[in-house]
C-alpha cells in the first residue's frame, strides 16, 4: 500500500474517530488514537515518538473513563439509587439504538425512571435523571476536547 493511501486511512480514522465523540456507535478516541499511531508507523515513528504515543494514549484513556464516569457521578451527586444507575445503563444501551438524541437523552429518561421505581417520588426522580444527563454531557464534552487535544498534539509533532 502507498505511503499516500496510508495517509489518507490515518486522516480517515482521525476524522471518524472525532465523529464518534458525539456519534452512536463509534469508539471515538479509539479511532483518533488508532490514526494517530498509523501516522506514527507510517512516517516510521520519526516525528511522532513514543513519549507522544504515550501522551495520547493517556489521554484516550482518560477521554474514555471521563465519558463512563461522568455520568455515574452526577447521578450519585444527586443522590440516585442503584435502579436509577441501572435506568441509565439501559438508557445508554437502548439510545445506540435511537440515534443522536436517544444517545443524549435516552440515560436521563432512565435513569429518573429507575429512581421513581426506587423511591416513588416525582422530584427526586427528575433531578437524578437531570443530574445523571448533566453529568453525561460534561463527560462528552470532556471527551470531545481531550480528542481534539490528542490530534493537536499529532499535528504538532508532525510540523515541528
Amino acid at each position: 500500500m502507498s505511503a499516500t493511501l496510508l495517509w489518507l486511512l490515518s486522516a480517515l480514522l482521525i476524522v471518524a474517530g472525532l465523529a464518534g465523540t458525539v456519534l452512536p456507535a463509534l469508539p471515538g478516541t479509539a479511532l483518533v488514537l488508532a490514526g494517530i499511531v498509523l501516522g506514527a508507523w507510517i512516517d516510521d515513528f520519526g516525528r511522532v515518538g513514543p513519549w507522544t504515543l504515550a501522551l495520547v494514549s493517556l489521554l484516550a484513556v482518560a477521554a474514555w473513563l471521563l465519558d463512563y464516569l461522568a455520568g455515574l457521578l452526577g447521578a450519585k451527586r444527586a443522590g440516585a439509587s442503584p435502579q436509577a444507575l441501572w435506568g441509565a445503563a439501559i438508557g445508554t444501551v437502548a439510545g445506540l439504538f435511537a440515534g443522536l438524541v436517544g444517545v443524549l437523552f435516552l440515560p436521563l429518561v432512565g435513569a429518573a425512571v429507575g429512581e421513581y421505581l426506587a423511591r416513588r417520588d416525582h422530584q427526586h426522580a427528575a433531578r437524578v435523571g437531570v443530574a445523571t444527563w448533566f453529568g453525561l454531557m460534561l463527560g462528552l464534552l470532556a471527551k470531545v476536547v481531550l480528542a481534539f487535544v490528542m490530534v493537536g498534539i499529532f499535528v504538532a509533532a508532525l510540523l515541528l
